[in-house]
């Protein structure tokens, strides 16, 4: 019995049949015919696609805003990490 393996499919290829389904010219049961694939995975790439959209147009000002919040935690944990170990080295020489 010879192994099935599952398709690959190119990110144009993706692309061209998520676009395809967004300017919605045809059904979704008309370009799984036409591009040979499963209704669902049209459904799924359109539904990345349009999630994806966003963040082609967000701006570095925006990029840099989440990366402002998400220091906090990191400097948080280093925190957290470095009393664990002051406390650790002061037990282990006697103070």
């Amino acid at each position: 019995m010879s192994k099935i393996t599952r398709r690959r499919y190119a990110a144009e290829f993706k692309a061209k049949v998520a676009l395809d389904a967004i300017r919605g010219e045809l059904t979704v049961a008309e370009l799984s015919a036409k591009h040979g694939i499963h209704q669902t995975m049209i459904a799924a790439w359109k539904k990345q696609a349009i999630e994806g959209m966003a963040g082609t147009f967000s701006s570095k000002a925006e990029a840099a805003q989440a990366t402002r919040e998400a220091e906090p935690t990191k400097l948080h944990a280093k925190i957290g990490q470095l009393v664990i170990e002051k406390d650790f080295l002061s037990k282990a020489f006697g103070r």
